[in-house]
Formats: structure tokens, sequence, C-alpha cells
């Protein structure tokens, strides 16, 4: 199986500050790591990592960001299927982190929002059936629809996180096999929450169902039931790409065992999100290939 993380890369500049500012605020912070971001290309390094072939489908621009992007994926596993797009602007995102672990992710998006949908669509060139099409919130409403039904039509497996958040999403659920949310997304999309708001999501069409709740945990919800998995206990420095690493390493699992999403996945994620949060910055946070086949290896 094969892994298609189709969405955006950014240079992540995380800055630290003592507590987030009110509106009109002016403040002190320090810069913590200028890193390799964005949500497709976290998701599809930690993918990567865990020995899964993985491919990042994404659209960068001009500047001294693409060289970046291109020195840092240079170094992992992942194979890149870059567009170019001259004229518009690298994406990258400002991090603010407090001492608390918690952060609030500012994201251009002049690249991803606009990865024509056609070129998209033609970097799946050589997917096969039940290979995996990964999908995030940063590709525009075209974009995502356009990748999610052609993904369909080439009989892949679909895995939706709509992340950043918007309304649209509600309408793609026919065309997800798997969706990956947390307990605002949830809300926003589904007016519940919970249990309630995964069975929603399966009259929706959606196959599989994980919804994560931080130090609460996580539940998978099928058509068989639901499976409640408790949150590692780690001390919490840095939450930037827990989200996505969790949603890697629960994929990966279940694909590198050729099963759909189970509890193992589920518990293997949570392992995983453990260790990103416990430290700082974005891709240096995340699992390396050595902790994950270690966390793999587990059952």
């Amino acid at each position: 199986m094969h892994a298609y993380v189709i969405g955006n890369v950014a240079v992540d500049e995380t800055i630290r500050i003592s507590e987030m500012p009110a509106a009109g605020a002016s403040i002190h912070g320090s810069q913590q790591s200028r890193d390799l971001g964005g949500k497709g290309a976290n998701q599809a390094v930690v993918m990567a990592r865990t020995g899964l072939p993985t491919s990042l489908v994404a659209a960068f621009g001009d500047g001294f960001r693409a060289e970046l992007i291109r020195e840092h994926l240079a170094k992992e596993p992942v194979i890149s299927r870059l567009f170019p797009l001259p004229g518009k602007s690298t994406d990258f995102s400002i991090v603010l982190t407090t001492p608390d672990g918690e952060n609030v992710n500012i994201t251009t998006t002049d690249s991803a929002r606009n990865f024509p949908v056609a070129d998209a669509v033609s970097l799946l060139a050589g997917a096969a059936p039940k290979d995996l099409a990964v999908l995030q919130g940063n590709l525009s409403d075209e974009a995502t629809r356009g990748v999610l039904e052609a993904a369909r039509a080439r009989n892949m497996v679909t895995a939706f996180n709509p992340s950043p958040l918007r309304p649209f999403f509600g309408s793609l659920w026919s065309l997800v096999d798997i969706a990956f949310l947390n307990e605002g997304e949830a809300l926003a999309l589904t007016g519940t929450s919970g249990e309630d708001a995964a069975r929603k999501l399966l009259a929706s069409g959606v196959r599989e169902v994980v919804l994560t709740f931080g130090g609460d945990g996580a539940l998978l919800a099928t058509e068989d039931g639901v499976v409640r998995v408790p949150a590692v206990p780690c001390e919490v420095v840095d939450t930037t790409g827990a989200g996505d690493t969790f949603m890697a390493v629960a994929l990966a699992s279940a694909a590198l065992r050729v099963t759909r999403l189970d509890r193992t996945a589920i518990e293997h994620a949570s392992q995983a999100a453990a260790i990103t949060v416990a430290r700082p910055g974005t891709r240096s946070a995340f699992p390396s290939a050595q902790q994950l086949a270690s966390i793999m290896a587990s059952r």
C-alpha cells in the first residue's frame, strides 16, 4: 500500500510567548524554531517515518522558504511530488506557543489555495486501488472535492481531517472513508459531540470515525461499535503537530498491518502523539523512525 498525502507544505516559525495576547496588545516573544510544517507535510513525514511508502502532493511558491522546504524534505523518507507556482508566495505559519504547551497557528495559504485541481489530481498518477488518499483543510474547496472524487474513482481509501475548519466540509462526507476530527470540529460540523457526533458521521457515509479529545483520549466509531482509548500521560510542552502525528500513525499502523482502523491503531497513535507534545517544535518534535518502529512493534 502507498499513501498519498495531498495538502500543504509550509515553513513553521515558532515563537514562544508568556501568555496569549489580548486584542490590540503588543507583547514580546522569542523565536523557538524554524522548521518544516504545514498539515500535509506533517502527516506525510510521520507516515513515511513509520515505513509506509508515502508521497507528499503539495504546491509551493517563490522565496527563500521554498529552498528551506526542499532541504528539509530531502532529509526525510517521504517522496516529494511538489508543484511549483511561480509568482505565488510559499506558505508559512506563525506558531505562538505558551509555557503550558498551548498554541495558536496562523498559516498563509497562497500556494495551497491556488493549487490547481487538475495538477493535484495528475500527481496521483500511478495510485492503485486501496492506496490511501489523505487530505486536510488547506486546499481550495474545488481542489478538496476534486481530489476526493478522483481518489474515489481510483478506488483509493480516502481519509480526511477537516482542519482548518470550513463549513463546506460538511458536504464531503459521502466521499470520505475515514474521518479524523477533534471536539470543536465535530461540534461545528455535526451540531453535537462525542458518540452522537460519530453516529451522525457514520450515517452520512463515513466508514470509520476517529474523534480526539486531547488529554481525555480518543474514540473510534465504526458500524461495529465504539472503542475508547485513553491518552498516554505525558508532560505537555508544545501541542503543535500532535493531531497530525496522531492521524498519520493511526492510518499507518492499520495500513502496515493490512487491516482497518482498530484499537491497536489508536493506541499506537496515542503513544506517538505523546512523544510529539512532550517536545518543542514541529518536525523536530515528531517521533523518530526508531521510536515509531518500537511503537508499531507493540500490541
